[in-house]
């Protein structure tokens, strides 16, 4: 079975062109893709489906401290789990970020149900001081 059957086949995330074509998104990238896109919509963002999506700037002004990190990771656990079926979450870390006073970095460990391999994506979210 090829990736494009295990995982879909969507539009690339963000989209692009590739010889004047739009480029296609195709099995753990897909995947990838789709985690990044839910957890950077905001709730309310989509007209018929206003629960989808992470809703992480709600955290723009929170102040970046432990306790804000653990809602954050919270916020992505509940999200990923709600609209990602593909994956089981392993791990959600959240940490301020060292170069920046009004960032955290969030760092998602998941294993892909169909091969149980362990995959990870990390993003950015912005919070106060």
């Amino acid at each position: 079975m090829d990736a494009g059957t295990l995982f879909g086949r969507s539009i690339s995330f963000p989209p692009r062109l590739v010889d004047g074509r739009l480029a296609w998104s195709v099995g753990e990238a897909n995947v990838r893709e789709s985690i990044q896109i839910i957890l950077l919509t905001e709730l309310g963002e989509r007209l018929r489906l206003p629960t989808f999506g992470g809703g992480l700037h709600e955290f723009l002004f929170e102040p970046n401290t432990v306790t804000t990190h653990q809602l954050i990771a919270d916020r992505i656990t509940q999200a990923v789990t709600q609209w990602e079926p593909r994956v089981v979450i392993e791990a959600v870390l959240v940490e301020a970020d060292a170069r920046d006073p009004q960032a955290a970095i969030a760092t998602l460990t998941y294993k892909l149900v169909a091969t149980q391999a362990r995959e990870r994506v990390q993003l950015n979210v912005a919070v106060g001081q």
